[in-house]
């Protein structure tokens, strides 16, 4: 074993949680703090525990220029720098320092707050600092539409849903309360005409003035019953941890609504909600304090136990047995909002974080399950590889393909109204996910006989660009994309497509070979997404690399003189056992919200080593199996789970 992967796996090994998880930091944007301090001034609760902190993080995101950015090395963030400055200055940091003298010069170039994002314009509105005529209405009334109506909550991904729920009461009351300071300079003089004026094209825009209207009215007769109803379905779907998903956004709105709705911080409800934050808080010494906006233990749980597989180690060690016990605890038995568009009355499936069992999602289902079929006992996963199985295949889509969290949630009308400046509004098939069930479902050996094996491969022959690449939808982007669905189709059995499967890896690995950068390494910019002529460009990062290398190394490229110096390129940059990478490889919206996982750089790198030493073909092709007989695990009765021995 080479010093580079013994490093590398004792750096892993020694961070696994005695509880059998593994996780790090989900680093973000800096607007994930600056709207905790603003939810905390809002619900009139003290920021002096966190403000040294909070200050110190800040400032050391900003960047020389003055402003912040959604991802590291990205351009100047009108909103993310108004709400950052904003929150400094409830923070009580001075006006004329030079950082907020900086920052108000960046805000005021880029047109101040009347050109910023809605959830900016909002924040700023909550506390009478932009006016609400000029805010986009989402009437709560939507809760009375049928879920398979257009523009009923179910029409929105998951995230955009619990995120919508709340704000139609928010927009609904308008409220405004005291900041305690003022910020009237975010607005450039010449610019406060469009302040009241709503952003929007053609019928719903015309939608919106309607809504305006129905709201001067002096009546509302359901707005009461729809404020109730909508409040009933927020504390319906807060999770064990006091969060809503598991993620900020819906979080802090679901508090502030509630807050609206008469429930005060002492209440129950809100006081689960406060107390679950303190989990996603971190604090050091160089980045200062800041909220995390969402949390990943199962996912990188999944990951680390099939690294420590391809590295050799042996399903008897006990860290894999303590890892495989924590992810079949994990596994989740009730419902949730898929159901709208599934008929199954059980799940089986898993989620991204420890609490959010109301969203499991098909992404890190089909990753778990070859996690547990590659480092579990037989007869002890094969029960629960056999309901992820089926409650993942149950939840493809129409085309053929699968999405994250819900099954056939691609009406791209949602895109349309004026709301919908923020992320992705809803959540259809991608290319990453359909490729991760894929290698699923070949390492549990179906075949092309099996119609999920076809649909899932035409799905991927189809979206393949003509350059080899794929779009990647939760990594960035087509180094993401590309590796995923090599390694989904190379997993297939032989008999699957292999003419067309062929060609498809041949042209990716071409594709993989051709933006190698000059140090050996690969990288991507975030900005790929805004301008796909960035694909596979950008500075060489240890996660990126790692993907191209792992591509190369499943498309059988294992000795192409360009994986060997990829391969050198992550041996020569490990540092202290482990890879240093500030870029954002991770994504939540594309175009809006990026991620930098700090076990990313970690994880695949060390995957791309251990397979270079190791004799086995591919992660999932460690010998492992379900038991004989235990697994019956489709969508329809006539199919089963092969079974094979390890």
């Amino acid at each position: 074993m080479s010093e580079a992967l013994r490093h590398g796996l004792q750096w892993l090994l020694e961070r696994q949680h005695p509880d059998g998880w593994w996780t790090d930091e989900l680093e973000t944007n800096v607007t994930m703090t600056a709207e905790h301090i603003l939810l905390l001034r809002f619900l009139g609760l003290p920021v002096d525990t966190v403000r040294e902190g909070a200050i110190k993080h800040f400032l050391h995101h900003q960047r020389e220029d003055g402003s912040w950015a959604l991802y590291h090395d990205g351009p100047a963030d009108l909103s993310t720098t108004i709400e950052a400055y904003v929150a400094l200055k409830v923070l009580g940091l001075d006006p004329q320092h030079p950082a907020m003298q900086a920052a108000l010069r960046v805000i005021r170039q880029l047109g101040g707050a009347a050109h910023a994002r809605v959830f900016t314009k909002i924040w700023l509105a909550l506390f009478g600092y932009y006016p609400w005529s000029g805010i986009p209405s989402m009437p709560p009334e939507l809760i009375f539409l049928p879920p398979r109506a257009p523009f009923s909550l179910y029409s929105f991904s998951c995230w955009a849903r619990g995120t919508i729920a709340p704000l139609t009461i928010v927009l609904a009351r308008r409220p405004v309360r005291p900041l305690g300071v003022s910020v009237e300079e975010v607005i450039v003089p010449q610019t406060r005409h469009l302040t009241t004026r709503v952003v929007g094209h053609g019928p719903f825009l015309w939608l919106d003035s309607l809504l305006k209207a129905y709201e001067r009215l002096p009546a509302h007769p359901l707005r009461r019953v729809a404020q109730n109803a909508m409040t009933e379905w927020i504390i319906a779907r807060q999770e064990a941890d006091g969060s809503w998903g598991g993620i900020q956004p819906p979080w802090v709105y679901s508090l502030i609504a509630l807050n609206l709705q008469g429930m005060d911080v002492s209440h129950p409800v809100m006081r689960k909600g406060l107390a679950g934050m303190e989990r996603f808080a971190v604090q050091d010494d160089v980045a200062g304090w800041r909220f995390s906006a969402c949390m990943s233990p199962v996912w990188d749980t999944a990951w680390a136990l099939r690294v420590l597989r391809v590295a050799g180690m042996d399903r008897r060690e006990e860290p894999l047995r303590r890892a495989v016990r924590w992810l079949l605890r994990e596994q989740i038995q009730g419902g949730g909002d898929w159901q709208v568009r599934c008929n199954l009355t059980e799940c089986g499936g898993w989620a991204f974080e420890f609490d959010n069992d109301i969203y499991p999602d098909i992404d890190d289902t089909a990753v778990v399950v070859l996690a547990l079929l590659e480092a579990g006992e037989p007869g002890v996963v094969a029960d629960a590889v056999a309901r992820g199985v089926r409650w993942t295949l149950a939840m493809r889509s129409k085309n053929g393909a699968w999405g994250a969290f819900d099954r056939d949630n691609c009406n791209e009308i949602a895109y349309r109204i004026p709301f919908a400046d923020f992320g992705a509004m809803i959540d259809p098939p991608s290319e990453d996910v359909t490729a991760h069930v894929l290698e699923m479902l070949g390492a549990l050996g179906r075949t092309i006989a099996d119609p999920h094996v076809r649909s899932g491969l035409a799905y991927l022959e189809r979206t393949q660009h003509p350059d080899g690449s794929w779009f990647g939808r939760w990594g960035v982007n087509y180094i993401y994309g590309t590796w995923c669905c090599v390694w989904g189709l190379a997993a297939l059995p032989a008999d699957a497509g292999a003419r067309t499967r062929r060609e498809m890896i041949e042209r990716a690995a071409r594709w993989i070979v051709s933006v190698q950068n000059p140090d050996g390494g690969w990288g991507e910019t975030c900005h790929s997404y805004v301008d796909p002529s960035f694909a596979g460009r950008g500075h060489s990062t240890p996660s990126q690399t790692a993907w191209a290398v792992l591509t190369l190394q499943r498309a059988g490229y294992a000795s192409h003189p360009a994986c060997r110096r990829g391969l050198d390129f992550l041996r020569d940059r490990q540092h202290n056992g482990t890879w240093l990478e500030p870029e954002h490889t991770g994504t939540g919206f594309p175009r809006d919200f990026y991620i930098n996982y700090h076990m990313y750089r970690h994880l695949f790198p060390l995957a791309a080593l251990a397979l270079a030493e190791s004799s086995a073909p591919s992660m999932s092709a460690v010998p492992a199996a379900v038991a004989d007989g235990h697994a019956t695990a489709s969508a329809t009765p006539h199919h089963s789970v092969s079974a094979r021995q390890p």
